[in-house]
C-alpha cells in the first residue's frame, strides 16, 4: 500500500498529500522526522540503512526517522518513527531543530528530535535497518570529516551541526 505522504511548501507550511511513490518519483517538497537517539553515557545510537531504502540504500544514518504522513503531527511522526524503526519508546521525545533540505533525491522540511538516556534495547526494523550500535559522540563528530565514511548527506547537513555543537559543550 502506497503511503500518503504530507506536502509542505517552500516557507515551511503543510500544503497537501500525495502517494509516497508520486513524492519520489517527483521529489515533491514533503516532511521528515530525524530522531538522534543517545544512550546514558551520551553515545549516539548509528545504524547502516539496509539495502532496499528508497533513498539513500545502504548509507549510514545518525538518526532514526522517516516521512511525515498525511495529517501528522511532526512530534507524532516522530514517537512513530523513532519506535517503528529502533523499538525506543515510552520516552521523551525533544525537539531539537528545524531546516529543510534538498538534493536532486529528496527534498523535504526536517523536523528534528532528541531521545536522551536511552537505555533499554534497540529493536531493529529488518525493513529498515541492516546493523546498529553505539558510537561515542567524539568519533561521530570525527567522521562527519571522513569523505569516506558513507554517512546519508541529509543526516550530514542536518544533523551533522547539531551533533558538532553537543560534542562542543557536553552535558
Amino acid at each position: 500500500m502506497d503511503e500518503i505522504v504530507a506536502l509542505y511548501d517552500r516557507d515551511g507550511n503543510p500544503c497537501g498529500s500525495a502517494p509516497r511513490s508520486r513524492v519520489r518519483r517527483d521529489n515533491l517538497h514533503h516532511a521528515a522526522t530525524a530522531v538522534v537517539v543517545l544512550d546514558p553515557a551520551g553515545q549516539v545510537y548509528v545504524h547502516r540503512r539496509t539495502e532496499s531504502k528508497d533513498v539513500y540504500p545502504g548509507l549510514y544514518d545518525v538518526c532514526a526517522g522517516g516521512v511525515l504522513l498525511a495529517g501528522e503531527d511532526p512530534y507524532d511522526g516522530a514517537v512513530r518513527e523513532v519506535e517503528e524503526e529502533l523499538g525506543v519508546s515510552g520516552v521523551p521525545v525533544v525537539p531539537i531543530f528545524r531546516g529543510a533540505y534538498e538534493d536532486s533525491h529528496t527534498s523535504y522540511e526536517a523536523f528534528g528530535y532528541l531521545v536522551e538516556g536511552w537505555a533499554g534495547l534497540v529493536r531493529w526494523q529488518p525493513e529498515e535497518v541492516a546493523w546498529g550500535g553505539w558510537m561515542p559522540l567524539q568519533e561521530v563528530v570525527a567522521r562527519l570529516d571522513d569523505p569516506g565514511w558513507p554517512l546519508v548527506p541529509d543526516s550530514h547537513a542536518l544533523v551533522g551541526p547539531w551533533l558538532r555543537d553537543r560534542a562542543a559543550s557536553p552535558r
